[in-house]
Order: structure tokens, then C-alpha cells, then sequence
């Protein structure tokens, strides 16, 4: 299991964290996802090889900024 941190762009509350943490954790692979808005970081801990490009997609399809890795 790998955990990655990326940068996510445009959180402000807890409301926005359980967004992109419930749209990463629907990305196959995934097995748990940490969000900050404080630190503008998503640590996410993958069961499979990371697939970036799909994190990346569910970052911007939740209506955030994905800003690569950390």
C-alpha cells in the first residue's frame, strides 16, 4: 500500500474536505483519503498502483484545483 499527498487548490472548510475525500475515495484503488483545507493537502492511500489521473479528475470534478504531488 502506498500513501501519496497532493496539493488540492480551493478547499475552505470541512464541508469542501468530505467533498474531495468522498470523490478520491470513488477513484478504484483507493482504500482511505485525509483532506486539509488548512494545509491545501490530500494524503491518499492507495491498495494498487497510484493512478494520478484519476485523482486528478475527481479533484476537478468535485469543483477544486488539483495541484500535483506534495
Amino acid at each position: 500500500m502506498a500513501v501519496v499527498a497532493y496539493g488540492v487548490k480551493g478547499m475552505t472548510c470541512g464541508s469542501c474536505e468530505q467533498s474531495v475525500s468522498r470523490a478520491v475515495g470513488q477513484v478504484p484503488g483507493v482504500t482511505a483519503v485525509t483532506a486539509s483545507h488548512e494545509t491545501e493537502r490530500i494524503d491518499v492511500d492507495f491498495g494498487a498502483q497510484p493512478d494520478e489521473e484519476a485523482v486528478k479528475t475527481a479533484v476537478e470534478d468535485a469543483g477544486f484545483e488539483f495541484a500535483g504531488r506534495r
